[in-house]
Protein backbone atom coordinates (compact mmCIF):
# COMPACT_ATOMS: atom_id res chain seq x y z
CA UNK A 1 0.00 0.00 0.00
CA UNK A 2 1.37 3.34 -1.22
CA UNK A 3 1.45 6.17 1.26
CA UNK A 4 -1.50 8.66 0.90
CA UNK A 5 -0.85 12.52 1.59
CA UNK A 6 -4.86 12.26 0.50
CA UNK A 7 -5.90 10.30 3.18
CA UNK A 8 -3.13 12.10 6.06
CA UNK A 9 -4.56 15.57 5.01
CA UNK A 10 -8.03 14.55 5.68
CA UNK A 11 -7.17 13.28 9.32
CA UNK A 12 -5.18 16.62 9.70
CA UNK A 13 -7.98 18.63 8.77
CA UNK A 14 -10.30 16.82 10.97
CA UNK A 15 -7.81 17.40 13.35
CA UNK A 16 -7.88 20.89 12.61
CA UNK A 17 -11.78 21.01 13.11
CA UNK A 18 -11.86 19.25 16.27
CA UNK A 19 -9.33 21.21 18.13
CA UNK A 20 -10.92 24.72 16.74
CA UNK A 21 -13.82 23.88 18.68
CA UNK A 22 -12.47 22.27 21.66
CA UNK A 23 -11.84 25.46 24.46
CA UNK A 24 -10.35 23.41 26.32
CA UNK A 25 -7.65 22.39 24.33
CA UNK A 26 -7.70 25.95 22.77
CA UNK A 27 -7.30 27.45 25.91
CA UNK A 28 -3.96 25.53 26.96
CA UNK A 29 -2.36 26.18 24.14
CA UNK A 30 -1.58 29.86 25.77
CA UNK A 31 -0.51 28.76 28.89
CA UNK A 32 3.15 28.65 27.54
CA UNK A 33 3.48 31.71 26.03
CA UNK A 34 2.07 33.45 29.07
CA UNK A 35 4.52 32.08 31.13
CA UNK A 36 7.41 32.84 28.67
CA UNK A 37 5.90 36.27 29.25
CA UNK A 38 6.25 36.01 32.67
CA UNK A 39 9.63 34.03 32.87
CA UNK A 40 11.17 36.86 29.89
CA UNK A 41 10.14 39.79 32.70
CA UNK A 42 12.52 38.38 35.52
CA UNK A 43 15.77 39.35 34.05
CA UNK A 44 17.68 37.43 32.42
CA UNK A 45 17.68 34.15 32.12
CA UNK A 46 19.71 30.67 32.68
CA UNK A 47 19.53 27.89 30.65
CA UNK A 48 17.78 25.83 32.87
CA UNK A 49 14.38 28.70 33.25
CA UNK A 50 14.34 28.75 29.72
CA UNK A 51 13.87 25.27 29.05
CA UNK A 52 11.57 24.69 31.79
CA UNK A 53 9.77 27.13 29.22
CA UNK A 54 10.33 24.93 26.61
CA UNK A 55 9.97 21.52 28.39
CA UNK A 56 6.63 22.59 29.48
CA UNK A 57 5.53 23.66 26.12
CA UNK A 58 6.50 19.99 24.54
CA UNK A 59 4.88 18.19 27.82
CA UNK A 60 1.37 20.80 27.68
CA UNK A 61 0.80 21.06 23.57
CA UNK A 62 3.08 18.10 22.07
CA UNK A 63 1.75 15.90 24.86
CA UNK A 64 -1.52 17.08 26.46
CA UNK A 65 -3.00 18.20 23.18
CA UNK A 66 -2.23 15.11 21.31
CA UNK A 67 -3.64 12.61 24.05
CA UNK A 68 -6.48 14.50 24.22
CA UNK A 69 -7.45 14.35 20.52
CA UNK A 70 -6.65 10.87 20.43
CA UNK A 71 -8.53 10.57 23.52
CA UNK A 72 -11.56 12.23 22.17
CA UNK A 73 -11.67 9.89 19.49
CA UNK A 74 -12.09 6.98 21.19
CA UNK A 75 -14.86 8.64 24.08
CA UNK A 76 -16.88 9.36 20.41
CA UNK A 77 -15.91 5.63 19.40
CA UNK A 78 -14.36 7.76 16.18
CA UNK A 79 -10.86 5.96 16.50
CA UNK A 80 -12.35 2.77 15.30
CA UNK A 81 -13.83 3.81 12.07
CA UNK A 82 -10.50 4.97 11.71
CA UNK A 83 -8.56 2.06 12.30
CA UNK A 84 -10.95 -0.05 9.93
CA UNK A 85 -10.63 2.65 7.37
CA UNK A 86 -8.42 2.00 4.43
CA UNK A 87 -5.96 4.33 5.75
CA UNK A 88 -2.32 2.66 6.94
CA UNK A 89 -0.81 2.46 10.47
CA UNK A 90 1.75 5.12 9.30
CA UNK A 91 -0.67 7.21 7.33
CA UNK A 92 -3.11 7.15 10.61
CA UNK A 93 0.04 8.04 12.99
CA UNK A 94 1.45 10.56 10.39
CA UNK A 95 -2.10 12.62 10.09
CA UNK A 96 -3.39 11.84 13.96
CA UNK A 97 0.14 13.41 14.81
CA UNK A 98 0.86 16.43 12.05
CA UNK A 99 -1.81 18.85 13.57
CA UNK A 100 0.29 18.76 16.85
CA UNK A 101 3.11 18.35 15.68
CA UNK A 102 3.01 21.65 13.90
CA UNK A 103 1.39 23.96 16.64
CA UNK A 104 4.30 22.23 18.86
CA UNK A 105 7.16 23.51 16.82
CA UNK A 106 4.98 26.94 16.47
CA UNK A 107 4.90 27.53 20.13
CA UNK A 108 7.79 26.42 20.58
CA UNK A 109 9.12 29.23 18.37
CA UNK A 110 6.91 31.70 19.93
CA UNK A 111 7.99 31.43 23.61
CA UNK A 112 11.41 31.24 22.57
CA UNK A 113 11.22 35.06 20.77
CA UNK A 114 9.61 36.02 23.80
CA UNK A 115 12.14 34.68 26.00
CA UNK A 116 14.87 36.12 24.01
CA UNK A 117 16.92 33.17 23.62
CA UNK A 118 19.24 33.25 20.74
CA UNK A 119 21.26 30.17 20.78
CA UNK A 120 25.56 30.12 19.92
CA UNK A 121 24.21 27.21 17.24
CA UNK A 122 21.04 27.23 15.79
CA UNK A 123 21.24 24.14 13.28
CA UNK A 124 22.01 21.96 16.35
CA UNK A 125 19.45 23.32 18.84
CA UNK A 126 17.02 23.30 16.15
CA UNK A 127 17.36 19.77 15.75
CA UNK A 128 17.06 18.68 19.10
CA UNK A 129 13.82 20.73 19.61
CA UNK A 130 12.68 18.88 16.55
CA UNK A 131 13.52 15.59 17.28
CA UNK A 132 12.52 16.05 21.70
CA UNK A 133 8.53 17.39 19.98
CA UNK A 134 8.31 14.39 18.07
CA UNK A 135 9.13 12.50 21.15
CA UNK A 136 6.49 14.33 23.16
CA UNK A 137 3.60 13.91 20.14
CA UNK A 138 4.86 10.35 20.07
CA UNK A 139 4.01 10.11 23.99
CA UNK A 140 1.06 11.86 24.18
CA UNK A 141 -0.73 9.36 20.94
CA UNK A 142 0.25 6.68 23.91
CA UNK A 143 -1.28 8.26 26.53
CA UNK A 144 -4.63 9.05 24.19
CA UNK A 145 -4.40 5.07 23.39
CA UNK A 146 -4.37 3.33 26.53
CA UNK A 147 -6.91 5.79 28.28
CA UNK A 148 -10.68 5.69 27.57
CA UNK A 149 -12.00 9.73 28.17
CA UNK A 150 -10.44 12.53 27.58
CA UNK A 151 -10.91 13.50 31.50
CA UNK A 152 -8.55 10.02 31.76
CA UNK A 153 -6.31 11.39 29.51
CA UNK A 154 -5.95 14.43 31.11
CA UNK A 155 -5.02 12.83 34.73
CA UNK A 156 -3.13 9.90 33.05
CA UNK A 157 -0.64 13.05 31.47
CA UNK A 158 0.55 15.02 34.49
CA UNK A 159 3.08 12.69 35.74
CA UNK A 160 4.24 12.67 32.74
CA UNK A 161 4.23 16.87 32.62
CA UNK A 162 5.93 16.71 35.82
CA UNK A 163 9.00 14.35 34.98
CA UNK A 164 9.08 16.21 31.83
CA UNK A 165 8.66 19.82 32.50
CA UNK A 166 10.09 20.02 36.34
CA UNK A 167 12.62 16.74 35.83
CA UNK A 168 15.49 19.20 36.05
CA UNK A 169 15.27 19.57 39.52
CA UNK A 170 16.17 16.06 39.99
CA UNK A 171 19.69 17.24 39.32
CA UNK A 172 19.59 18.70 43.01
CA UNK A 173 19.17 15.53 44.48
CA UNK A 174 22.03 13.70 42.64
CA UNK A 175 24.57 13.72 45.23
CA UNK A 176 22.34 12.97 48.06
CA UNK A 177 20.49 10.03 46.27
CA UNK A 178 23.01 8.80 43.69
CA UNK A 179 20.37 6.20 41.60
CA UNK A 180 18.53 9.12 40.81
CA UNK A 181 21.46 10.25 38.00
CA UNK A 182 19.53 7.53 35.55
CA UNK A 183 17.14 10.45 35.12
CA UNK A 184 20.15 12.05 33.68
CA UNK A 185 18.91 10.49 30.33
CA UNK A 186 15.57 11.78 29.99
CA UNK A 187 15.38 13.20 26.90
CA UNK A 188 14.00 17.07 28.02
CA UNK A 189 17.46 17.04 30.68
CA UNK A 190 19.37 15.49 27.86
CA UNK A 191 18.09 18.77 25.78
CA UNK A 192 19.24 21.05 28.32
CA UNK A 193 22.87 19.38 28.66
CA UNK A 194 23.24 19.54 25.29
CA UNK A 195 21.75 23.64 25.02
CA UNK A 196 24.47 24.13 27.85
CA UNK A 197 27.21 22.25 25.75
CA UNK A 198 26.36 24.74 22.93
CA UNK A 199 26.48 27.87 25.39
CA UNK A 200 29.92 26.67 26.35
CA UNK A 201 30.95 26.63 22.38
CA UNK A 202 31.19 22.67 22.26
CA UNK A 203 31.08 21.39 18.64
CA UNK A 204 28.62 18.92 17.27
CA UNK A 205 30.81 16.05 17.46
CA UNK A 206 30.24 16.61 21.32
CA UNK A 207 26.83 17.12 21.33
CA UNK A 208 25.92 14.21 19.04
CA UNK A 209 25.29 11.56 21.69
CA UNK A 210 22.67 13.43 23.11
CA UNK A 211 21.01 13.52 19.88
CA UNK A 212 21.40 10.30 20.11
CA UNK A 213 19.62 9.66 23.33
CA UNK A 214 16.86 11.61 22.47
CA UNK A 215 16.12 9.71 19.05
CA UNK A 216 16.34 6.83 21.61
CA UNK A 217 13.78 8.03 23.07
CA UNK A 218 11.45 7.71 20.08
CA UNK A 219 12.15 4.90 18.66
CA UNK A 220 10.94 3.37 21.74
CA UNK A 221 7.78 5.42 22.42
CA UNK A 222 6.52 4.71 19.04
CA UNK A 223 7.38 1.14 19.51
CA UNK A 224 5.27 1.01 22.28
CA UNK A 225 2.64 3.45 20.60
CA UNK A 226 2.63 0.84 17.70
CA UNK A 227 2.31 -2.34 20.19
CA UNK A 228 -1.05 -0.96 21.65
CA UNK A 229 -2.54 0.49 18.28
CA UNK A 230 -2.53 -2.49 16.90
CA UNK A 231 -3.46 -4.67 20.09
CA UNK A 232 -5.94 -2.05 20.21
CA UNK A 233 -7.25 -2.86 17.17
CA UNK A 234 -7.41 -6.49 17.42
CA UNK A 235 -8.92 -6.29 20.72
CA UNK A 236 -11.74 -3.99 19.85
Amino acid sequence: MTFSTKRVTAIFVKDFKDMSRNMFVSATLVLPLLMAIIYSRTGTLSIDMIYLIINMTFSFVGAFIQSSLIAEEKEKNTLRGLMLSPASTLEIFFGKSLLSLIVTLVLTAGSILLLGYSPANVPVISVALVLSAVFYVGLGTLIGLITKSVMEASVAILPAVGVFTFGSLLTLLFDKYPFLKVAEYLPNLQLIELASAVERGESWGEGWPKLLVIFAWIVAVYLVTTYVYKKRRMDD
